[in-house]
């Protein structure tokens, strides 16, 4: 099991510094122009993160001794990590098409109650205000458009609102 945890710490700081590297091609820190953060400054400090911890998660497992429990994955969760992972294979697929405010609520729908047994409630309320925080966080604030595949035109009015 610990060379597993090893292992997949490994393969996240290799997958952020990749990451990082992509990101750095656009400007990563205050952009004056604009008036906020350049274009590759989310994705390349949210990997710096990711990086870190996985970072810890190494460090961790070499200071610490942690019991062998057998198996890194007994079948009920590679189960769960197989139809979680599918889901969100599923979900990048559908961006380009039906855009990130239909694929990412349809997974938000997904995940919470039909994955997660969530009331309908806390469901909705998530599935739904999700993408109202995205637009307004990454359009209207940040200027940094999300791919809206055929729902474009039905944008056309908030850009005449909010631009």
């Amino acid at each position: 099991m610990l060379t597993a945890e090893r292992a997949i710490a490994a393969g996240l700081m290799a997958l952020s510094a990749y990451f990082m590297w992509h990101a750095s091609a656009l400007p990563i820190g205050w952009n004056g122009m604009t008036g906020g953060p350049g274009g590759g400054a989310f994705p390349f400090w949210l990997s710096a993160i990711m990086f870190a911890a996985a970072g810890g998660i190494i460090l961790r497992s070499l200071w610490v001794e942690i019991a062998d429990e057998g198996p890194f994955f007994d079948p009920e969760t590679l189960g769960a990590v197989i139809a979680v992972s599918v889901s969100l294979v599923v979900t990048v697929a559908l961006m380009p098409f039906a855009g990130a405010y239909i694929a990412l609520p349809l997974f938000l729908l997904w995940y919470l109650k039909f994955y997660g047994r969530h009331g309908w409630v806390l469901t909705l309320s998530i599935t739904l205000l999700t993408p109202v925080f995205l637009f307004f966080f990454f359009e209207v604030t940040l200027k940094i458009l999300l791919p809206k595949g055929w729902t474009e035109p039905l944008f056309i009015p908030l850009y005449a609102m909010f631009f």
